[in-house]
């Protein structure tokens, strides 16, 4: 069942259109990857979903009923581009976000100083923002994000400024988050992470749709008959069949890619007489591998 539904969105910019008939279904309790490269529209739609702007055509449909200005309070949304008024005090800072959220003072304040202990940041409640650091200020954004506990969430490059440290601690709270319930819209450009995190995937790119679905289908899709062989004793036949083509080899291990219907059955009969397999796989791709792949194919 969908939390989101996006139907046929097309938005256009003084004769530029960012979005072309674009269709998305995020699941409930899922974390959705919007992917694209720079420019391919998926700030536009976030922009939408958010009612900063409004589509040319198409609509947004919010767990079942159509978009209104009062779903805004049922969103969480962590902009690329963020800012804090650096002349106050964390802790009045964040508590006046999450007042513009419509919470009251009392929760505010206790679910944000339990947010700031989680972060390691309770020592800077009483500082000024411009003390912190970037990552540090991030992590207030990120807090006053999601404090309001809404249906969605939508963090676009929420690790970017992040040490490596700190954005595995976002990333835990973001599976946290979805484990209790929430569902995310996740855009970014680390493919590590999408591999890491993501349920489903679309992906975006000069303005379209070109590929959507659970990621794990969609690698299961894109496989394309490769198998990573490691051995030790013995060296490779001097000579495969014509359907087993050898793509990388040295004296431990290969790549080869089966063709023509041929099976990894097949493949283990004419090795197992020669070499002594220590790992024998089908090399599934990345995201990174789908995200290119397909964004070449799309230009081609």
């Amino acid at each position: 069942m969908s939390l989101l539904l996006a139907e046929q969105i097309v938005k256009d910019y003084s004769g530029h259109r960012a979005l072309d008939d674009v269709s998305i279904e995020v699941p409930k309790e899922s974390i959705f990857g919007l992917l694209g490269p720079n420019g391919a529209g998926k700030t536009s739609l976030i922009r939408i979903i958010n009612q900063i702007t409004a589509p040319d055509s198409g609509r947004i449909v919010l767990d079942g009923t159509p978009l209104k200005p009062e779903h805004i309070e049922q969103i969480g949304y962590l902009p690329e581009e963020r800012g804090l008024y650096k002349k106050m005090k964390v802790g009045e800072q964040a508590l006046y976000l999450a007042r513009l959220k419509g919470m009251s003072t009392s929760d505010a304040k206790a679910k944000l100083k339990d947010w700031f202990k989680r972060m390691d940041m309770i020592d800077w409640w009483d500082k000024k923002v411009e003390e912190l650091s970037k990552g540090m200020a991030q992590k207030v954004q990120f807090i006053t994000t999601v404090l309001h506990e809404p249906k969605l969430l939508i963090f676009d490059e929420p690790f970017s400024g992040f040490d490596p440290i700190n954005a595995n601690l976002i990333k835990d709270e973001i599976m946290r988050l979805r484990e209790q319930g929430s569902t995310v819209i996740f855009s970014t450009h680390r493919m590590e992470s999408v591999e890491e995190m993501c349920d489903h995937i679309a992906l975006i790119n000069k303005s379209k749709k070109i590929l959507d679905g659970k990621l794990s289908k969609i690698k299961e899709d894109y496989k394309n008959g490769v198998f990573k062989v490691e051995f030790h004793r013995g060296t490779l036949p001097t000579e495969l069949p014509a359907d087993m083509v050898v793509l990388e080899q040295d004296s431990s291990s290969t790549r080869i890619q089966l063709t023509n219907g041929a099976s990894s059955n097949d493949l283990l009969q004419k090795l197992l007489p020669s070499i002594q397999i220590d790992h024998f796989s089908e090399v599934v791709p990345t995201a990174n591998d789908i995200f290119i792949r397909t964004v070449q194919n799309a230009a081609s």
